[in-house]
């Protein structure tokens, strides 16, 4: 025993704990945490649901493309760069942007148009363009708003994919899924809110890393779980050899114990996060294993979803499983799939990157649909930026590469609560700028909405509206400043909105 316990409880609080302990006598506070603290922001007013106004979603499917997918090869038809096959790129199209250092060094920016064939079906309603590379997604391009005019001001992988998915380009904050579990929670107690897998690839050149689905300052249990597709599908959920699920049970019951000791004595509320985490591992032992085992579908589904189902760890495994989870009560599953970072030997890569999504994608909306779930899942698709209509390197008419290009580029999303089969957004010629109605360029901002224009911080208001979050009223409080996904920013694009 110290001979100055007091001083001892004084080097131990942290400022963060101090102020928060200040405030646990407070009633305010109480009843935000039994009502939810993460909805109870603004002005309190909540539906009988527990949202901010009815929601047209209950869960988000995100199919995230790391790398900067090419919109000219994939979505954004241009056939008149066709005509402009080599030569150097316009001043006044380029418009000053900044270029990466990638592309610098070349002595001119040759127009590079797609070497592929689009098509633009019957029942494809109000237009949606989809290129050769993606037959099965073509099939549902009737299910599909396609977003031509998606921006961002990252041009680099790092800030890029860590700004759309934490709304900042400086590392640290919540990710997307973090926010939709703090506001909304889980309806499944056996599994978590926001699960996240990894696709298999072959063309893996950017790493992944845990702060694109982490809870940055908040609690450690609002984070995403990640399911692998070797060994067990999360990190040490099997109990070690000689260990029953009678001992874990009493070392969980021993650890809670200490916990709540701790918790009692020092008020850090992260202590009550992994007395969840703890409990949340061992309801999984159970669950996740009956997730992860596809035994029981039939053979319709592999059909549908294809032979590459059957192999744990492929895209469109993932995507089943993504239904799976669905189904179970999950809010927020996330498919990141690698190697889209065409700099060189696009047909290439683009080819086999298309080869392992396209049927997986197709298959997902359709399975959704059967089984009337679409209208309450909303599936989104994209990458963290786009690709130039210029090449990188030596360009020819069968192969070439594409730099970064985040001044426009096209996502798209499904059910939940948008316009099916239509575009929004327009861009010029050259897929370079996005262009109003009468074709002028719009130098859109994050600070000023423009219609036809989707920053990527009304992407995130317009996901989060869907599932019944107004994005400025979800908001976490660090550090003396309330905090929200979407910063100081973001508009609602209700344009698409079904």
């Amino acid at each position: 025993m110290s001979p100055n316990p007091i001083r001892d409880f004084e080097l131990l609080q942290t400022r963060r704990q101090f102020f928060g302990r200040s405030a646990l006598g407070l009633g305010t506070a109480a009843l935000a945490e039994l009502l939810g603290p993460g909805l109870m922001a603004g002005d309190g007013t909540l539906t009988e649901d527990g949202l901010h106004h009815p929601a047209k979603a209950k869960r988000v499917i995100y199919l995230f493309m790391s790398g900067g997918p090419s919109h000219h090869d994939l979505w954004d038809y241009k056939p008149q760069m066709r005509e402009k096959f080599g030569q150097n790129l316009p001043a006044e199209v380029r418009d000053g942007q900044r270029i990466t250092g990638m592309t610098a060094g070349q002595k001119t920016l040759p127009v590079c148009p797609t070497k592929y064939q689009f098509t633009k079906k019957e029942n494809n309603d109000r237009g949606v363009w989809t290129s050769e590379l993606l037959p099965f997604t073509s099939s549902v391009a009737k299910e599909l708003c396609v977003i031509y005019s998606t921006f961002t001001e990252a041009i680099n992988h790092d800030p890029a994919i860590t700004y759309i998915q934490t709304g900042s380009q400086v590392p640290g904050r919540p990710s997307l899924g973090a926010w939709l579990s703090y506001g909304l929670g889980s309806p499944n107690e056996n599994l978590p809110g926001y699960v996240v897998m990894h696709a298999r690839t072959n063309h893996a050149e950017q790493s992944l890393y845990n702060r694109l689905w982490g809870s940055g300052f908040m609690p450690s249990d609002h984070q995403g779980v990640l399911l692998r597709s070797q060994g067990d599908p999360v990190l040490y959920l099997s109990n070690p050899k000689g260990v029953s699920r009678t001992d874990r049970r009493g070392q969980l019951d021993a650890l809670a114990a200490i916990n709540r000791a701790q918790y009692d004595q020092f008020g850090d509320p992260e202590i009550l996060s992994r007395i969840k985490q703890h409990e949340m591992a061992y309801r999984m032992q159970t669950s996740v294993p009956e997730l992860m085992d596809l035994s029981k579908e039939n053979e319709t589904t592999f059909k549908l979803y294809g032979e590459d189902a059957r192999t744990p760890g492929t895209f469109a495994a993932c995507c089943l499983n993504a239904r799976r989870l669905a189904e179970r009560g999950v809010r927020n599953i996330q498919i990141f799939h690698r190697g889209w970072d065409a700099h060189g030997g696009l047909p290439r890569e683009h080819g086999s990157q298309c080869k392992d999504i396209d049927q997986g994608c197709a298959a997902l909306i359709n399975d959704l649909k059967q089984r009337g779930m679409l209208d309450e899942t909303l599936v989104v698709w994209g990458g963290e930026f786009g690709r130039t209509a210029y090449c990188q390197g030596t360009l020819t008419k069968e192969n070439y590469g594409r730099d970064h290009h985040p001044r426009c580029f096209t996502t798209w999303m499904a059910g939940g609560g948008v316009k099916p089969g239509i575009t929004y957004g327009r861009t010029d010629d050259y897929a370079y700028n996005i262009v109003d109605a009468d074709g002028n360029m719009i130098r859109p901002t994050k600070d000023r909405w423009t219609p036809g224009t989707m920053h990527i911080h009304d992407l995130n208001a317009t996901i989060l509206h869907l599932l019944g979050i107004d994005h400025k009223r979800l908001t976490y409080r660090y550090q003396g400043r309330d905090f929200r996904l979407t910063d100081v920013h973001g508009h609602v694009v209700k344009d698409i909105l079904g």
